[in-house]
């Protein structure tokens, strides 16, 4: 709220000192100063930016093997904890025998698993870090483009991210009926032929 009031005091200051200035001059007519709000998130969403949202499917499709290994993995990695803390239990209680060599290869067992997930998810991150910007560069960037021809065709002077700014805490009230532009923006986009970029393709 303080930033948007510190912009207004601003633009206020402003017209009274370029009133001041030209005070000798015919008065101009005032041009309104447009703004907007459009929320981000709703661009992967089932009714958003199509082409965003195959992007977006793609970019999750092409990591959900790992994603599926990993799981696997992990449900293993529980497993082995569980019999560990069974034979644990039972050596404590001392009524059952314990074969400590079968005992031991489970701990061995558990550690490497547990090494292997921690590498593999590492490599995953790095892959993801390294495919995310390739996969979704073109298409915000389509974005991008089509947010400076939309503010100009709708004479907008600013357009603002919503989804930022209410997870920023500077979004007390608006009126979303006349502000928010999302929808309007969304269909805008959907209309335009897609550019020559492509999503690279992922490596082999």
């Amino acid at each position: 709220m303080k930033r948007f009031s510190f912009i207004a005091v601003s633009f206020v200051f402003a017209a009274i000192t370029a009133v001041s200035a030209f005070a000798q001059t015919p008065a101009q007519p005032a041009v309104p100063f447009k703004m907007a709000v459009i929320n981000t998130t709703a661009f992967d969403a089932t009714d958003g930016i199509t082409r965003y949202a195959s992007a977006m499917n793609a970019l999750e499709a092409e990591f959900k093997p790992i994603q599926t290994e990993l799981t696997t993995m992990a449900n293993k990695l529980n497993a082995l904890a569980t019999e560990i803390k069974k034979l644990e239990d039972q050596a404590n209680a001392g009524t059952v025998p314990i074969d400590k060599t079968a005992a031991s290869a489970k701990v061995e067992e558990y550690q490497n698993l547990e090494t292997a997930i921690k590498r593999k998810q590492e490599d995953a991150k790095a892959r993801a870090a390294r495919r995310e910007p390739q996969v979704m560069g073109p298409i915000r960037q389509e974005i991008g483009k089509a947010l400076q021809d939309y503010a100009k065709q709708k004479g907008f002077a600013l357009i603002l991210d919503a989804a930022k700014l209410d997870g920023a805490g500077l979004i007390l009230a608006f009126d979303e009926a006349r502000v928010d532009v999302t929808k309007d923006f969304i269909t805008f986009f959907n209309a335009r032929p897609a550019t020559t970029a492509t999503t690279a393709a992922p490596p082999r």
